[in-house]
């Protein structure tokens, strides 16, 4: 290992302790070593239905569970006053509900990894992995009952694992279902967020509230934790099918269908908006990105009537992205109609996220990367 390696690995280990220290865990104990393997405490016994991953791919992430802790109500603030500790092209998490839009700076999440809100009548968990840039909005209702999400210090294929509070069932991010306890196997109900700059947030929604520093933690906001992880090609953690046709932190967008997946390169985007539709597992799916504006989303075509739609871009009107050919009606980057003959349609949230390359390619062997642009 040389220096800068070194270097790099005593940062993680310093986040990793300093994670751990300040405040009491109120979460369930799990003992689980290097190997994944080991015993729950907790006398819950939901947790006893087993992995439906291999536990011998369950890593310890160091801080154990709730040792990296999780965020509740945030204190939100004005886009202006966020100006002091993220940068104009600094990511955010974006979510738009009702009249009500908020962002979640990656300098907060590269320290929670999971933020618990309530707004305009929902209740939602955003959800970051830093280890594999992967950024997912989540439904904190399950069957009928309100629950809170948690950081339980295990990794798949260096990925967040989530508990929820109210079952401790374990839940895989990327893979977007629980993967032990009472939930295994069930999906979540995702909630459609958006990954893009602060600037490119805020040029949409300019009222936007923005999760502030003041979280009751002791963090250094404007410092990265992991050291040089985004910009190196190494990784802390070993994962499945190491795919070398890009390199691993590449940030792409991924659409996964059934067994078949599709990633689009966010640097590879044209910079004004570009539309590409296409099918995956056939289903029609519309793709919409800019790289000037650094996002990515994609959608169902299909609407609820059977009808499939055809999309053009739409130029310099934030948040609108698109128009359908057939009527030229108007929709924004949440899929929804905003003006015309489908107004107030919602296009279906597909499986779909930006994260890094190696890590859509370890959770969806094999993907199909567009070379369309």
């Amino acid at each position: 290992m040389n220096i800068k390696s070194l270097f790099t690995f005593m940062i993680v280990i310093l986040f990793l302790i300093v994670s751990c220290s300040d405040k009491t865990s109120t979460g369930p104990v799990t003992v689980i070593n290097s190997t994944g393997n080991g015993n729950d405490t907790t006398d819950n016994p939901n947790i006893s239905r087993g992995w439906t991953i291999p536990e011998t791919e369950v890593f310890d992430g160091g801080p154990g569970i709730d040792g990296i802790p999780a965020l509740t109500n945030p204190h939100m603030i004005d886009a202006q006053g966020s100006a002091y500790y993220i940068d104009r092209e600094d990511l955010v998490i974006g979510i738009q509900i009702g009249n009500d839009a908020r962002a979640y700076p990656h300098a907060i999440l590269d320290w929670h990894e999971i933020i618990n809100d309530t707004f305009a009548g929902t209740a939602v968990a955003i959800t970051y992995c830093p280890l594999t840039g992967s950024g997912i909005g989540l439904n904190r209702m399950l069957d009928g009952q309100l629950t809170t999400f948690g950081v339980s210090g295990l990794l798949y294929n260096s990925n967040l694992i989530p508990y929820d509070r109210m079952t401790r069932s374990y839940w895989s991010q990327m893979m977007t279902k629980g993967i032990k306890g009472i939930y295994a196997d069930k999906p979540f109900e995702l909630v459609p967020v958006v990954e893009t700059t602060i600037e490119t947030w805020v040029e949409m929604y300019p009222d936007t509230k923005v999760n502030s520093t003041n979280t009751g933690y002791s963090r250094d906001y404007n410092f990265y934790p992991y050291g040089s992880y985004r910009t190196n090609d190494r990784l802390i953690f070993p994962v499945n099918n190491n795919d070398a046709r890009l390199t691993k932190k590449e940030r792409v967008h991924g659409v996964a269908v059934d067994n078949r997946s599709i990633v689009f390169q966010i640097h590879e985007f044209p910079e004004e908006i570009t539309t590409v539709n296409h099918e995956l597992s056939g289903v029609p799916i519309i793709t919409a990105g800019s790289g000037l504006k650094n996002f990515a989303v994609s959608y169902n075509r299909t609407l609820v009537t059977g009808e499939v739609l055809t999309f053009s871009p739409v130029q310099d009107k934030l948040p609108v992205i698109m128009i359908d050919d057939t009527t030229g009606s108007q929709w924004d980057v949440f899929g929804r109609c905003v003006k015309g003959v489908y107004r107030d349609a919602q296009l279906e949230l597909l499986k779909s996220y930006i994260a890094y390359w190696f890590a859509w390619a370890a959770f969806y062997p094999n993907p199909e990367i567009y070379s369309g642009f």
